[in-house]
């Protein structure tokens, strides 16, 4: 993708879709409302929010077309699908807004060499090693203090080293001349490869939404993943989430992402919910996993290992710094690929601010999980037409790469920060198993099967591991 910083939202979306190879003539069917800056940010939070949000829709557009012969518009304004991006936050359970967000040691640090780190320490593993590791309590003060006996690079090593998460604060030079910034820089924003062979198998004509009677597995957590599936649950698709009582995870996080889906619980360590996995798999389309690398593989459900049991899959993998690279194999978070790849450092100078700033959404997952619907539903189509297995690759470092490489704006935090209040034009609301939620609306607007989740979050492992008939 070759584009011009400065490009334009239907210039950016054009873009994804050659990426993708979808049919030029889609996009006349597209209408993108709205202007920059949808959010403060002197990177453009908003067009990646319109865009990413945009090519998902058109591509359950496009799959609704090669189904029943129709075609039909797709709209997404910026103000909305940026807010979308913050979907977490907005939620209110009972009127409750969301638990706390962060563990109270995670953050930034300043290191004794004069360089600063940024703990992820939300899953309690994460946590426990980081202490173990720096040999203090569980308090802020003593973690700051045992950092300043470290050094900022070789502490990061180490942690990775120990299946941990951390990062440096780097600025985007450091991250340029990097050799992981260089993987990455060398990297497509996502991938669609043909892993195997399998005859063209087309999905059932005129069905009442575009991915009605297509199955997903959702193996994934946090936000990027569970955002992909919640997305293709919002055109129709049968999604099933599958975790186990072993993994942590964020109660209100799958509350906000949850809406459509079933929800399982395998525990993949034991053989006899590997196998169950397993007759899933045989009666789906889509396999999304958000596992660290290699995680899977060594269970027995790597991409090439489910184009065998399921020809005809696409398998949709997610990392945190792509496939290639030192970092490779490494673990993240979308607040670590900011600290690392120079996003917190560039964001902070624009702001005139001594401290790293965030961006104001965590727009790498959000991004990340709709360019997986994006180039999911891209595959499918591909495979109803000319058969094959496909598998999808895509990460929060490309998606990083890929945002800081449309440009800036020079009048970014001139934007207000939506409060809740601001936006009770975008909210609905349903009865859950939780109680009463309200939550946003889809941004991604198409013209004859409107998106909507017709099943309410639930709890984690509340359905049997099987497909509804």
């Amino acid at each position: 993708m070759h584009l011009t910083p400065g490009a334009t939202p239907p210039e950016i979306l054009a873009s994804l879709w050659a990426l993708a190879g979808g049919p030029r003539r889609a996009l006349d069917d597209v209408a993108l409302t709205g202007r920059e800056p949808a959010l403060p940010s002197s990177f453009r939070v908003g067009a990646v929010a319109q865009t990413t949000i945009a090519a998902s829709a058109l591509a359950a557009a496009e799959l609704w077309r090669q189904r029943t012969g129709r075609r039909q518009s797709v709209s997404v304004d910026m103000r909305h699908a940026a807010i979308e991006f913050r979907s977490e936050r907005y939620q209110r359970l009972a009127d409750r807004p969301p638990g706390p967000t962060w563990d109270k040691i995670a953050g930034v640090y300043a290191t004794g060499d004069g360089r600063k780190v940024r703990l992820h320490t939300n899953f309690p593993h994460h946590r426990d090693g980081i202490l173990k590791l720096l040999g203090v309590t569980y308090e802020r003060e003593a973690v700051a203090k045992a950092l300043m006996r470290w050094e900022a690079e070789p502490f990061e090593t180490a942690v990775a080293k120990a299946g941990l998460v951390a990062t440096m604060l780097r600025t985007p030079a450091e991250w340029a001349e990097h050799p992981q910034g260089q993987a990455v820089a060398g990297l497509p924003l996502f991938e669609i490869n043909k892993i195997g062979e399998a005859p063209p198998r087309a999905l059932g004509s005129n069905p009442a939404r575009p991915l009605a009677g297509v199955r997903v597995l959702d193996l994934t957590r946090v936000i990027a993943g569970p955002v992909c599936g919640r997305a293709l649950a919002a055109h129709g698709a049968e999604v099933m989430r599958v975790t186990a009582p072993h993994l942590p995870g964020f109660a209100d996080l799958d509350i906000d992402t949850g809406r459509g889906k079933l929800s399982t619980a395998l525990d993949l360590r034991a053989l006899e919910d590997r196998d169950r996995l397993t007759g899933l798999l045989r009666q789906a389309h889509i396999f999304v996993q958000g596992y660290r690398p290699g995680g899977l593989a060594a269970l027995g459900f790597s991409p090439e290992a489910c184009a065998d049991i399921r020809p005809g899959i696409i398998a949709v993998t997610l990392s945190a710094y792509g496939h290639e690279g030192p970092w490779a194999s490494r673990r993240g978070f979308d607040s670590l690929v900011q600290n690392a790849s120079g996003i917190n450092v560039a964001e902070a100078e624009a702001a005139g601010v001594p401290a790293p700033r965030e961006l104001p959404a965590q727009a790498l997952d959000h991004a990340s999980g709709y360019l997986m619907a994006f180039a999911a539903l891209i595959a499918l189509a591909r495979k109803a037409e000319v058969g094959g297995s496909w598998h999808v690759r895509v990460s929060l470092a490309q998606t990083g790469h890929w945002l800081s490489q449309l440009g800036r704006l020079s009048d970014g935090f001139s934007a207000s920060d939506p409060k809740l209040g601001d936006i009770g034009d975008l909210l609905e609301a349903a009865d859950t198993p939780f109680g009463r939620v309200s939550y946003l609306r889809h941004a991604g607007v198409l013209s004859e099967t409107p998106p909507a989740w017709v099943r309410p979050a639930v709890p984690l492992g509340t359905h049997a591991p099987v497909w509804p008939e």
